[in-house]
């Protein structure tokens, strides 16, 4: 089931545009030890993104890469197992365990013992290969292995694309403006807090009285900006350069890092809070402090040195975050985060030397700050529970499920709303004699926040946090709180019992088939149009399309009268009926085996599309009444798709 889960959490498609994927090229070469004794080797080429699972999966992980060598003849014996790359080991959430995978390129060894004769061996690789967002169906590809020279080549599938795909260079400058923004956020909050916000008007000062002319000032003030930024891009630089990317990306989702690292952060909430100061040793801002002396270029980047270490009590906790974050998604992320944080802190100085008037219009420093301060630390603490909770998801211990992660959510920000509102007091907190206009509304809307947490606890999916809160499953009740499966009027009463191959698919009663005929029968009976839905057993986006965009009135009120819904899953691995085994049209003289590959050649040939989830509408004649969709998080533009199909098989 867990394996299911993945494969649909992953999937996805290009809207309106049919496409066949095929991310990983397969190479063959042989190393000769003896004249008996050969190195089979086989390697991947992985495309920029995607990554292969390695032959080493748990039970109920991903489709593992596995290979078979055809030794029927009983001309060679293998020695061992197939050997495979390090690779990268990190604490899956979705499955609950380790898992080992491969990006960029994978090569796998398996020695062998031959006959006198033998001139090239032949095998097969099964693998699955997932990027960001989806998974490929499980795939076989024939490999020849040429013993009489150095190399051999491979007999790959031949795809033929329809549509264009975003390349990954477009995926990945999405995701690190992404990265950029939110850390260009994060250091603007940094700028507003006791640390940092009372140096912008001394040091502009600064520059402006010791230099000779305005225009020294506001150049100085520049430098000194950039040297701000440059300190810290080198931290990034340095995090990714010591660990590497992908090391980072592993350690990110370990188990035992989100628990340190929970500790960590609240730690620094608590700091933040107002328990007590985390400072670096005074020697080392002494240090720095007395080469700012020194003048010229050298002396401005030791005095932003000095101001990134005299500030590290406010900055550290976000920076130490915002690393994390980035780290976790690997590549360039961790320097375009520090380039980001760093420009937000920099700006206001190069900014208020070159218009010092402005100087006048900032606000007095004061207990705001320190509210500033406080706030960053309830954020904290909630954030850290996100960590923890990643590590009780990777470990099944179910110590933090929804309902738990939740309730401790609804305190934090409901304390944080009772702060604002004036109700409680911290240590560094200046008397409120009354609260201003900005600190009651930002109270409103963390009390509203709040308020909205609450049906969390009875089961409601609460989408504007779905990527902090442990998934519906992972629930002491998983269909909400007095949920009764057959409590209101289901497929069951409506079709007075369950026809041939049909089920209910939990938790909305859907009626679905998943077998084409069946469902394809039905739908004559019943003279209802088909939605074909070709999912996985492991897609993510499989799932949030179920638990997220199906349940809606209108949508779910077409699925369940509308339509006849037939769900083929294309990993489905229980074999074929000795009858239903035919010959594969993709791959001639490969059998289909398995449920999931007759259903994923079928999406393949017919569709000219290999990715899930992908939804199509047909009448009875197997035409589309439409272009089929894939992903769709749009409600109205899915809820259209359907009407619109819906209609041209009423009007047939």
């Amino acid at each position: 089931m867990k394996q299911l889960i993945l494969i649909l959490t992953l999937f996805s498609i290009t809207l309106g545009n049919a496409q066949i994927l095929d991310p990983v090229k397969w190479t063959t070469s042989v190393e000769k030890q003896s004249d008996t004794e050969y190195v089979l080797i086989t390697k991947a080429t992985i495309e920029t993104g995607w990554h292969l699972y390695s032959q080493n999966v748990p039970e109920d992980g991903p489709i593992p890469t596995t290979f078979t060598y055809d030794d029927s003849a009983g001309q060679f014996k293998t020695s061992g197992n197939t050997s495979e790359d390090e690779g990268h080991t990190v604490d899956d959430p979705v499955f609950g365990m380790e898992i080992k995978f491969f990006e960029n390129t994978a090569t796998f060894k398996q020695k062998v013992k031959v006959e006198d004769g033998l001139t090239s061996i032949h095998g097969v690789v099964e693998f699955m290969v997932c990027d960001d967002s989806r998974c490929l169906p499980p795939t076989e590809v024939d490999l020849v292995f040429n013993l009489s020279t150095d190399k051999a080549s491979v007999n790959s599938i031949e795809v033929v694309e329809n549509g264009e795909q975003p390349t990954k260079k477009e995926y990945s400058q999405e995701g690190l403006w992404s990265i950029f923004f939110i850390a260009f956020l994060s250091g603007f909050a940094a700028l507003l807090t006791p640390c940092v916000f009372p140096m912008i008007p001394m040091t502009v000062s600064f520059f402006t009285k010791q230099s000779k002319n305005k225009a020294v000032g506001i150049k100085n003030a520049i430098i000194y900006g950039i040297c701000i930024i440059v300190i810290y891009v080198l931290l990034g630089t340095a995090v990714t350069g010591i660990f590497g990317a992908d090391a980072l990306n592993a350690l990110a989702t370990n188990v035992w890092f989100n628990i340190v690292f929970f500790i960590i952060l609240v730690v620094f909430a608590v700091s933040f809070l107002g328990a007590f100061e985390i400072m670096l040793p005074n020697s080392w801002a002494n240090k720095v402090d007395s080469q700012a002396d020194r003048g010229g270029l050298i002396g401005i980047f030791f005095m932003a040195l000095a101001l990134a270490i005299v500030s590290f009590s406010c900055t550290g906790p976000i920076v130490g975050t915002l690393l994390v974050e980035a780290a976790s998604k690997g590549g360039l992320a961790p320097i375009i985060g520090m380039l980001g944080f760093s420009l937000a802190i920099a700006l206001p100085f190069a900014l208020f030397a070159a218009f010092p008037g402005w100087l006048n219009s900032l606000p007095k420093s004061g207990g705001w700050l320190n509210t500033v301060k406080v706030v960053l630390g309830f954020l904290e603490l909630a954030l850290a529970f996100k960590f923890l909770s990643q590590a009780d998801l990777v470990l099944q211990a179910h110590l933090l499920e929804r309902e738990v992660f939740l309730a401790i959510w609804i305190a934090i920000f409901g304390a944080l709303a009772f702060y604002l509102f004036g109700k409680i007091q911290l240590p560094h907190d200046s008397p409120l004699t009354h609260i201003s206009v900005g600190r009651l509304s930002l109270g409103l809307v963390v009390l509203s926040f709040t308020i909205y947490m609450i049906p969390g606890l009875w089961g409601a999916p609460l989408n504007l946090i779905s990527a902090f809160p442990p998934p519906l499953e992972y629930s002491e009740s998983p269909y909400g709180v007095g949920y009764s499966k057959l409590g209101t009027a289901s497929a069951l009463e409506t079709h007075e019992g369950l026809p041939d191959g049909a089920h209910l698919l939990a938790p909305h009663d859907i009626l679905a088939f998943n077998d084409y005929d069946k469902g394809l029968a039905y739908a004559k009976k019943v003279g209802k149009p088909v939605m074909i839905d070709f999912t996985g057993w492991a897609c993510v986006n499989c799932r949030k399309m179920e638990q997220n965009v199906w349940p809606k009135p209108e949508v779910l009120n077409i699925l369940k009268n509308d339509v006849v819904l037939i769900s083929l899953y294309v990993d489905d691995k229980r074999p074929l009926e000795a009858n239903e085994i035919t010959e594969s049209k993709l791959k001639p003289g490969k059998k289909l085996k398995y449920i999931g590959q007759k259903w994923s050649e079928l999406q393949t040939l017919k569709y000219k599309a290999n990715s899930q989830p992908f939804y199509v509408l047909m009448d009875h004649n197997e035409n589309n009444l439409l272009d089929p969709v894939g992903y769709t998080p749009n409600v109205e533009e899915y809820l259209s798709w359907l009407q619109t199909g819906v209609k041209k098989f009423e009007k047939e």
